[in-house]
C-alpha cells in the first residue's frame, strides 16, 4: 500500500475529512449488528487516512488499529479523534507491506476504503488470513457518486470543463496503481481465503456550497494543492467563476452519493 507520487495524499490532509462524504451510518449500524459488535473486538483499519471509517467505529469496540502509511493522515486523525473525544484508536505509521512485521495481533474485522486499490491485493488477503479471527471478515467500503444507475449531477460537468482546462490528461485519468484495472476486486476475493462475498448499500441526498465543492475538488489526489503546484489559485478561481455562473436553485449543488460495502467472509467448514 503506497500513495501516488509527489506527495499528492498528504497535500489533501486538510481537505479529506472535512469536505468528503460521510459514510452512510447504516453502514456501522450493519456491521455492529452482523458481527455482534458489543465493545469486546478489535479491528484494524488499514489505510485509515483520517479515520473516516475508524471515528464511527471505535465506539463499537474494544480497539481499532488505525494504519496508514502518510504521517500527515495520521496526525489529522488523533486530531479529529481527540476533537469528537473518541478513544480506543491505535494510530499506527505503516502499510500492508509492513502489516505482518506490526505485531498487530488478532483482530476480528479488517476494513479498507480506497486503500485497497493501492495494494498487492492477492498478497495482502493472504496476509490477513493470518491475522483475522475465523468468524471475521474483509470489509472494502467506497463513498462516492460515481455509479451508473446514478444520474451525474449536472454540475458535475461544469467541474469537469475547469479540470481539462487545468490539468493534464494524464492527471485527469488520476493517478491509481497500475497492474490489475479490469480486475474488479470482488473477483480477487472469490480467489482469496474470503471467497463469500456480499454486497450492500445506501443512497443519501448531499447538498454542497460553491465553497464546499471547491474543497471537495482539493481532496482528490488528482486536484490537491500538490497536483495543481503553482495554478492552483487560478484552478480555485476559474472553478468559483464558473459555478457562481452555472447558479442552481438556491445556490447548493446536490447530488445522491453512494456507500457501497463488500464483506467478504471465509466459506463455512
Amino acid at each position: 500500500m503506497k500513495p501516488p507520487p509527489d506527495g499528492l495524499f498528504a497535500s489533501t490532509v486538510p481537505y479529506y475529512a472535512r469536505f468528503r462524504p460521510a459514510y452512510d451510518p447504516r453502514l456501522f449500524a450493519l456491521l455492529g449488528q452482523r458481527f455482534s459488535l458489543d465493545g469486546s473486538q478489535r479491528v484494524l483499519d488499514l489505510g485509515a487516512g483520517s479515520g473516516a471509517l475508524t471515528l464511527p467505529l471505535a465506539p463499537l469496540l474494544r480497539e481499532v488499529i488505525a494504519v496508514d502509511p502518510e504521517p500527515e493522515m495520521i496526525a489529522e486523525g488523533r486530531r479529529l479523534a481527540a476533537q469528537a473525544r473518541v478513544s480506543g484508536i491505535d494510530w499506527r505509521l505503516g502499510s500492508s507491506d509492513t502489516l505482518l512485521a506490526m505485531d498487530v495481533g488478532p483482530v476480528l474485522l479488517t476494513v479498507m476504503g480506497a486503500s485497497f486499490h493501492w495494494t498487492d491485493r492477492e498478497r495482502l488477503l493472504r496476509d490477513l488470513d493470518t491475522l483475522i479471527e475465523p468468524e471475521g471478515a474483509v470489509v472494502l467500503a467506497t463513498c462516492g457518486a460515481q455509479h451508473d444507475d446514478l444520474e451525474p449531477p449536472p454540475w458535475l460537468a461544469v467541474v469537469e470543463q475547469v479540470r481539462r482546462r487545468h490539468l493534464d490528461p494524464e492527471r485527469l485519468r488520476g493517478s491509481g496503481p497500475a497492474g490489475y484495472p479490469d480486475v474488479r476486486h470482488q473477483e480477487v476475493l472469490l480467489r482469496s481465503p474470503f471467497s463469500r462475498v456480499e454486497e450492500v448499500h445506501w443512497d443519501q441526498a448531499v447538498s454542497r456550497s460553491v465553497d464546499e465543492v471547491v474543497g471537495l475538488q482539493l481532496s482528490y489526489s488528482f486536484t490537491s494543492p500538490a497536483a495543481l503546484g503553482p495554478g492552483r489559485a487560478a484552478f480555485e478561481r476559474d472553478l468559483r467563476q464558473a459555478l457562481n455562473a452555472f447558479g442552481p436553485d438556491g445556490g447548493l449543488f446536490d447530488e445522491r452519493v453512494r456507500t457501497e460495502a463488500v464483506i467478504a467472509t471465509r466459506p463455512p467448514g
